[in-house]
């Protein structure tokens, strides 16, 4: 068994359910901390579900020119999704089984199997390497599965206020589609939603001139929004998209006309658009077919793009030389804690294993993929810390 697989399996084995993080910070940190990291931990959220965040760094010496190291941060979450029934799982979900070739177990896509290569990755690294001019460091959070909001953002935030300043950052969330390395996340499309709230008047069904319908006013509106082209993309992100979640209306009897109806929507946009441009579009819209609306906004990330440069070329020629294979740079998908590492952080990469088990019911993940993963981490850490 190799150590990553070791490792990967001690945090299966942590039933930590979002936001708990069940004891898998602690085991990183007995890895971490031999190896001269110096371990922090933020803790927050409310008593009954705390989350636990920490930042592990380690500080290289300085440069020649007496300019600091350039720091590499790997980031990552040790929460993982409730499993779902038990009964339909093949096997424990906390007990890390091997069938067919593969890792059974919550996490094992995502994504304790990247933060156990991480940290393999960075101790081959630092024993090989122990002089090289690159600071590395880990952030991890217990909060990335559930409202996001006392995790990875309140580190940053942590970090901007004692001037932390990171140069490349890697977030291991499962990214590829058919093999590991196949793809990357160089960037990931917005999310903000609305509640839109249009008011009527109530009243009989059969006395519709007495009563105004919110459902037939709000209609041709919905129709017109699902019908804007709110920008066209661009080389990196397809075109904004507005979709609509849930309509709530009506009282449950069928003789009565209600008196507002509920939407909600939510864009995911690019960087061709902005939070304020689409409020705008959308209200100028509602207003233009007069109806009587309330509109609440929140948006949970804005889009980041990492164009080619010194962190994707050090990915790029690490998966190449390690599986032969030409990656895909894409920002399809969800959001991630990438959102947040890229307000501070001007180069941030997703980098992970194949997701097409993520979430579901037995999750897994090819044993053949997990020493690649680990060594395509490796070898970015040498790449950045030798630059041609």
């Amino acid at each position: 068994m190799n150590e990553t697989l070791r490792l990967a399996e001690a945090l299966i084995s942590k039933p930590s359910v979002t936001p708990d993080d069940a004891g898998c910070q602690d085991l990183l940190v007995d890895q971490l901390q031999p190896l001269g990291f110096i371990c922090e931990r933020f803790v927050g959220g409310p008593d009954d579900a705390q989350v636990l965040n920490l930042w592990a760094k380690y500080t290289a010496p300085s440069l020649v020119t007496g300019a600091p190291a350039p720091l590499l941060v790997f980031a990552g979450h040790t929460d993982v999704v409730p499993t779902g029934p038990r009964a339909q799982w093949d096997s424990d979900p906390f007990v890390p089984t091997h069938r067919d070739g593969k890792l059974y177990g919550r996490g094992a896509s995502d994504m304790k199997t990247s933060l156990a290569a991480m940290v393999v990755a960075i101790r081959e690294f630092r024993v090989a390497h122990p002089t090289a001019p690159l600071s590395i460091a880990m952030l991890v959070t217990s909060d990335e599965e559930g409202p996001a909001r006392d995790g990875t953002v309140k580190v940053c935030e942590q970090l901007t206020q004692r001037g932390e300043h990171i140069d490349y950052c890697i977030v291991g969330e499962p990214t590829s589609v058919h093999q590991t390395g196949d793809m990357i996340k160089n960037g990931r499309r917005g999310s903000m939603s609305g509640k839109l709230t249009v008011k009527g008047v109530q009243g009989h069904i059969a006395y519709p001139h007495l009563a105004r319908n919110p459902i037939h006013q709000a209609a041709p509106a919905l129709a017109a929004l699902a019908s804007t082209t709110w920008d066209e993309g661009n080389a990196y992100f397809p075109p904004t998209s507005w979709q609509i979640s849930n309509i709530h209306g009506g009282t449950g009897a069928s003789n009565v006309i209600p008196g507002d109806v509920v939407i909600d929507f939510n864009f995911r946009f690019s960087t061709e658009s902005t939070p304020e441009s689409l409020q705008q579009r959308v209200e100028a819209l509602l207003r233009d077919h007069a109806l009587d609306f309330d509109l609440t906004w929140t948006t949970s990330g804005l889009p980041f793009l990492t164009a080619p440069g010194p962190l994707v070329h050090a990915v790029q020629k690490a998966i190449l030389d390690e599986t032969g294979l030409v990656t895909e740079l894409s920002t399809t998908g969800g959001t991630s804690d990438g959102r947040f590492i890229a307000q501070i952080c001007k180069q941030v990469v997703e980098v992970g294993p194949t997701n097409a088990t993520i979430h579901k019911i037995n999750e897994c993940l090819p044993l053949t993929d997990i020493p690649p993963l680990k060594n395509i981490y490796r070898r970015v850490l040498e790449a950045l810390a030798s630059p041609s």
